[in-house]
């Protein structure tokens, strides 16, 4: 079956839509599919359409549907989407969420966020990621925390930098941020923050190898973002056994688990600073976010990905034929 994937994020691009593009590709390949990623539909002959972005992608979702009236048509629920252009742009958000066949949420909670005539066509599918060659020895005179993701206010960026801020004086804690800035108003902060803030390395945006290289040296992994679809880089941590804590998002929560003890209300800078310095000065804390995060591993497997999208495109594809049996 050929498949076309359209997200909004181009060729060589590194964000999130596109890295999920071109791991479902890969995926969809290795299940014996013929994929091709775009940006825009291009009335192209498809079997399937899977649209990544439900805003974004609305005007290709629109092109598709006057070109191909009851083509099979997949939609993949954004962070963005869910909990932002559902509200700021309503008409089109919900134009592609009525059209899609299938809805995609990257995380367990999708539905509590979605209306209710959606519920019936929607599917959880958590991102995958590949196991770290290895941990690596931490730096014994600090205690580093990891922060990825590109600085902008979607992911409240330097919410962990603020917290380390407010540490004693005896802490080790270090904050390593690695992502590039957003935009120069981003650039400036970061940089401002790094002259004034000890704890404070900002690497910048880094090759995917040397990000993995920190994470396999790093104590402890925080992800503070204010709106989540559902964020690799959690998967990854909980693949690698590096423990998180995250600000308690739904899209957080939809992956760690309702009762993962490692959260903190989002946007709290105190409550953050608490639960950094739990987690460097109780040990049997830090192991019990790390038996979490290894307990959730398995569900984020390229295997266990692969076979969840297979279930997805079979659906749809089963109901397609059913709708045109002559």
């Amino acid at each position: 079956m050929h498949i076309t994937l359209i997200t909004p994020a181009p060729r060589g691009s590194r964000a999130g839509n596109r890295a999920t593009a071109e791991r479902w590709a890969r995926l969809l390949r290795a299940s014996g599919h013929r994929t091709r990623i775009i940006t825009e539909y291009d009335a192209e002959p498809t079997d399937l359409l899977v649209a990544l972005h439900a805003w974004r992608s609305s005007e290709s979702v629109r092109q598709y549907r006057a070109h191909t009236p009851s083509g099979p048509l997949i939609v993949a629920l954004t962070g963005t989407d869910i909990y932002r252009f559902q509200q700021t742009h309503p008409e089109a958000t919900r134009y592609s969420m009525a059209e899609a066949d299938a809805l995609i949420g990257l995380h367990e909670r999708v539905a509590d966020d979605i209306p209710r005539e959606f519920h019936n066509r929607l599917h959880t599918i958590f991102q995958s990621a590949e196991p770290l060659p290895s941990r690596r020895a931490p730096v014994q005179s600090r205690f580093d925390v990891v922060v990825i993701g590109h600085l902008r206010d979607e992911k409240d960026s330097l919410r962990t930098a603020w917290a380390a801020r407010q540490l004693p004086q005896e802490s080790r804690l270090n904050v390593i941020q690695l992502g590039r800035a957003h935009d120069d108003e981003w650039q400036a902060l970061a940089e401002q923050e790094a002259r004034e803030n000890p704890r404070f390395d900002w690497k910048g945006e880094l090759p995917r190898w040397q990000v993995r290289r920190h994470m396999a040296k790093a104590r402890l992994m925080v992800i503070s973002s204010v709106m989540e679809g559902g964020a690799n880089v959690v998967s990854e941590a909980c693949v690698a056994g590096l423990p998180v804590i995250a600000s308690d998002i739904p899209g957080n929560v939809g992956l760690l688990g309702g009762d993962y003890p490692g959260t903190y209300p989002v946007e709290d800078t105190t409550a953050l600073r608490e639960q950094l310095l739990r987690a460097e000065n109780e040990p049997e804390f830090l192991a019990a976010l790390q038996g979490r995060v290894e307990a959730r591993a398995p569900l984020f497997r390229p295997e266990a990905e692969q076979a969840a999208l297979e279930r997805v495109v079979n659906a749809v594809m089963d109901q397609y034929g059913k709708e045109n049996q002559t």
